[in-house]
């Protein structure tokens, strides 16, 4: 990677402009969200529902978001240690904090590898390899949601299809989504050359009917780009057994966040539902909100969370339970990412700054 693109990797980061601009948009569409969910509510009922509810249950899921950013971590330094990458375990710890935090905050997440990508380089790492592992990351972590997304349209079992009838259409959009966006990624690693040949073009015809000034500039990016998938192909071609050993850890991974809803259901003294029709629901919800340019998934998430558990949960508990378990999945892990992130400032960008004096 050139030094102008490593350049570009911490400006991105540390704008503040566009810092604060995330936060605000974070702040809004949580303001709406509240609004959303609590209007017309009884929050009197809603807090003795809180109180009278298993505490012990929403600490497991504490514990299960703790470990499911760390799954991260591991994949990295797994991933690493393949290519010969030496890699201090605590510090892929907190590059996992500050990826989920980033992609908490930023719509479409989109706002979490470009901050790995910074402490990374923090750390002296290679900044091609750390791009490679972390684009094979995001592959495999699309595929998950790919694979549970497919199988439930595809085989529609009824224990799930009847819950998630008054949310289909979101169902389905979800899964397009996310198919489109791996098989895109796919052919970018399996055939740079032709999608290099497709975005060129594209740019060209774009540039030609607006006289986009920076036509060269970005033509030069997309043929850096394709550099750096050519070398995830290769290493995807050579590391089959680890990919494998990724999307089993990351399936894991995932499936553990999933799981959280079910303690939560759990902890209201809920029985009439089976662990897996729960997860499997989540995971949908999952599914449905991922690509789509919020934060977090943030208003979509509790609204379809409502409609798909209110026959499980019942009229007077489902609110109680989404307000829980997107607690935990969600803003448990977004405060302990904030609290790790500045960790990881503090821990990797203050000691290089140290060092280098």
């Amino acid at each position: 990677m050139t030094g102008l693109t490593e350049r570009c990797l911490g400006k991105s980061l540390m704008k503040s402009k566009k810092t604060i601009f995330n936060i605000l948009f974070l702040l809004l569409v949580f303001g709406l969200t509240m609004y959303y969910v609590f209007e017309g509510e009884d929050m009197g009922a809603l807090m003795r529902y809180l109180k009278q509810s298993d505490v012990r249950y929403w600490l497991a899921g504490t514990v299960l978001v703790v470990l499911f950013i760390l799954s991260e971590s591991v994949i990295i330094h797994y991933m690493m240690r393949s290519v010969g990458q030496p890699t201090i375990l605590v510090h892929c710890f907190l590059y996992s904090f500050v990826g989920f935090f980033f992609s908490a905050i930023t719509p479409s997440a989109t706002g979490g590898q470009p901050a790995q990508l910074y402490f990374m380089k923090k750390d002296r790492l290679s900044i091609s390899i750390s791009t490679l592992i972390l684009m094979v990351v995001t592959i495999t972590y699309k595929a998950v949601l790919v694979v549970i997304g497919l199988a439930v349209v595809i085989f529609r079992p009824r224990g799930i299809m009847e819950y998630l009838e008054p949310v289909i259409g979101w169902c389905y959009l979800g899964v397009a989504l996310n198919v489109f966006c791996v098989t895109f990624m796919m052919i970018l690693v399996f055939h740079p050359t032709l999608a290099e040949t497709i975005l060129v073009g594209l740019v060209r015809i774009f540039g030609k009917i607006t006289h986009f000034k920076r036509e060269k500039k970005l033509i030069l990016k997309i043929e850096n780009a394709m550099e750096r998938y050519r070398s995830v192909a290769d290493y995807l071609r050579k590391n089959k057994r680890v990919i494998i050993n990724v999307f089993l850890i990351t399936f894991v991974q995932r499936v553990m966040w999933f799981f959280i809803t079910y303690l939560v259901y759990l902890s209201f003294s809920l029985h009439g539902t089976d662990g897996v029709t729960v997860t499997t629901l989540q995971g949908m919800i999952s599914v449905s909100v991922d690509m789509l340019p919020l934060p977090g998934g943030m208003g979509i998430s509790e609204s379809l969370f409502l409609k798909i558990f209110r026959p499980i949960c019942g009229k007077d508990l489902v609110l109680p339970v989404m307000v829980v378990s997107r607690g935990i999945s969600y803003y448990t892990q977004l405060i302990i990412s904030a609290v790790m992130t500045g960790a990881a400032y503090f821990i990797i960008t203050d000691k290089k700054a140290a060092e280098a004096k």
